[in-house]
């Protein structure tokens, strides 16, 4: 049983994962069990050049952030489990959160993230009735996103990148990544607003 699993592994799930992972010395965090599927094959990264992103020296090849991105959250934050190369078949409630079924395995997590594209072509059984289509991307593009408020679907359900609604840039997924593992860490701390800053010692 995971206490917080992510489905994708692009800049909205890593980011995501990073910060669950960085969490790990707070006191309502400490016995948290987090994973992240990082099926990486669509994501958008593959193909992407980046030049207007600040903290990347520009000509960054978004196929090498997936790797380094990775290798960053290996390091790190080794109690962050890396699921390779399965992808998700399934999601569906269950009394205690989520059961996610992908290519070779089952999986059950008390809240699950997805992060994955945004293409019409999202095959994950179960999502089904969150569909619509994307309201800030081009009708002729034929991109969805999944409904929310403010990255939440329903309890314990939250969606993040543009598969929440963002605009496709690289900033807006990692920061709706971000934004999803506070909401989390907000929740284990019992409501109380929580983020992780790490700070240069005196």
């Amino acid at each position: 049983m995971y206490d917080a699993l992510i489905i994708g592994g692009g800049a909205a799930g890593l980011s995501c994962a990073l910060v669950l992972g960085s969490a790990k010395p707070k006191p309502f965090a400490a016995d948290k069990r987090v994973g992240i599927i990082t099926h990486q094959k669509t994501s958008h990264l593959q193909t992407a050049l980046f030049n207007n992103v600040l903290g990347l020296i520009p000509g960054t090849l978004g196929k090498d952030i997936l790797e380094s991105g990775k290798q960053q959250l290996k390091d790190l934050y080794p109690h962050v489990v890396q699921i390779e190369k399965e992808k998700v078949k399934s999601i569906a409630k269950s009394s205690e959160g989520y059961v996610i079924e992908t290519n070779k395995n089952t999986y059950t997590t008390r809240i699950a993230v997805i992060a994955v594209g945004y293409t019409n072509l999202l095959t994950i059984k179960g999502l089904e009735n969150y569909i619509e289509p994307h309201p800030k991307a081009n009708i002729e593009k034929e991109r969805i996103w999944l409904k929310n408020t403010d990255h939440l679907i329903e309890d314990g359900l939250f969606v993040a990148g543009t598969l929440a609604g963002g605009r496709s840039q690289f900033a807006i997924a990692s920061g709706s990544g971000a934004a999803v593992a506070t909401d989390i860490l907000t929740l284990w701390n019992n409501g109380t607003h929580t983020k992780v800053h790490d700070k240069i010692s005196n």
